[in-house]
């Protein structure tokens, strides 16, 4: 299949071309309380194709890509990059070189025991802690071994096997005839025991006291701690800053070698692109367009150090060695969590949305729970909303010094957003 795909791609005449060949071997779970309901094994394949296509005078290049179907006929092959080739020529950016081979391309054929990663993920459900209030309604667990092969009219031809879990969890927390649902998803390697158990276990804590919570009262400025993962948006601000898709069309502001803030009275953030990550189903060893992904600090101590990014915009700004990061690593903060805990603060657990805006920095986000610190006094609220700008915050934001990682991202546990938005609950 791959080479009549190809063969078309080369007769065809295009400027350049990408096929990309992801299979994925797995396994499904559907479980009801810890009943198994159904299972079964899934083999799905799915074959991209892009093509590029450079006007005769060289001052314009664009492209097109489309999904085509494994069992699809040679004459069906011929008419997609038939299509595909006539769409490209519709789209017209600054002309840019193509992703040549490296000489370090990593190609890896060892393949993920998905038998394993699935007893894994079963024993570790089985193990949870419940109560007559808060247990576990129902989840559902998938396991893959994927791979990934990626092939480029400019020599490129590289292929990795990786393993990438989900898992869905319902819970429930009952009290005094009321009764609600608590919606997590989980996406890893392998099976994370340890942290799945920690957070499905807080998760049920916060269902008990989502039933007994009150509305929140604050109506003005409060400052605001994020210790799930929510805070993850409030990174990704910081890495697609560096993006440099961003920085060309002048969305973004920062500068190589010159702080991302104007005065830091916080702790400074250091962000860092990730080959790896223990666990994480995104390791890749090249992105999309085939370049190798490196460990790259991006941010370092506040100061803006490398853009990275896709090839066309890339090649733009004269970026060596540039690549889609998939993996993205937080560091710099200067604070124990017990100092971070200490005061007057408003902790939020659940949002019913939380978003971080990377262009205009500002963050919105409606309380599900939240818990009110006043000293030693604690108190679970609900309802009400968050809002303010990145801008305000960047400056001031401390973090914790300890780590916890959610999948690609790993960042501080604890993160504290100075001076936020609070609006209150109607009473």
């Amino acid at each position: 299949m791959l080479d009549t795909i190809i063969n078309s791609l080369k007769s065809s005449g295009v400027y350049g071309w990408e096929v990309s060949d992801v299979k994925k071997n797995g396994w499904e779970f559907y479980f009801i309380r810890h009943e198994l309901d159904q299972h079964r094994a899934k083999n799905v394949e799915h074959i991209n194709v892009k093509v590029y296509q450079l006007t005769d005078e060289g001052d314009s290049i664009g492209f097109a890509s489309s999904e085509i179907a494994p069992t699809a006929s040679e004459q069906e092959i011929e008419k997609l990059v038939s299509d595909l080739s006539y769409r490209a020529t519709l789209v017209k950016n600054r002309p840019f070189t193509l992703t040549p081979p490296a000489a370090d391309q990593v190609s890896d054929g060892k393949a993920s025991d998905i038998a394993d990663i699935s007893a894994d993920f079963i024993r570790t459900m089985s193990e949870l802690p419940e109560t007559e209030g808060e247990d576990i309604n129902s989840y559902e667990i998938f396991v893959s071994d994927v791979s990934r092969r990626l092939i480029t009219s400019t020599g490129i031809d590289s292929t990795e096997h990786y393993p990438s879990s989900m898992i869905e969890v319902i819970v429930n927390a009952r009290r005094e005839g009321h009764e609600i649902e608590l919606y997590r998803c989980y996406d890893s390697g392998t099976c994370d025991a340890a942290g799945l158990k920690r957070d499905l276990q807080k998760t049920m804590n916060y269902g008990r006291d989502r039933l007994i919570a009150g509305p929140t009262p604050i109506n003005g400025k409060s400052d605001v701690l994020f210790s799930g993962s929510d805070a993850c948006q409030i990174y990704r601000y910081f890495s697609e800053r560096m993006n440099a898709a961003l920085v060309y069309r002048q969305m973004s502001d920062y500068e190589i070698g010159k702080p991302i803030c104007e005065e830091f009275t916080g702790d400074r953030v250091t962000v860092k692109a990730m080959r790896e990550l223990v666990n994480s189903s995104e390791n890749h060893a090249f992105d999309e367009e085939g370049a190798v992904i490196r460990d790259t600090v991006m941010i370092e101590d506040g100061v803006a150090k490398q853009f990275v990014g896709g090839r066309m915009f890339s090649s733009y700004l004269g970026l060596e060695n540039s690549f889609n990061p998939t993996n993205i690593e937080v560091t710099g903060g200067s604070r124990s969590e017990e100092e971070l805990r200490s005061g007057n603060y408003l902790e939020v657990v659940e949002f019913s949305d939380f978003q971080v805006d990377e262009i205009t920095g500002d963050i919105f986000g409606e309380i599900r729970l939240a818990y009110l610190h006043d000293g030693d006094k604690t108190v679970p609220v609900s309802g009400g909303s968050i809002s303010g700008s990145m801008n305000d915050f960047v400056g001031s934001m401390l973090m914790s010094k300890t780590s916890v990682q959610y999948n690609s991202m790993k960042i501080p546990a604890l993160t504290l957003l100075r001076g936020v938005t609070v609006t209150g609950a109607e009473q």
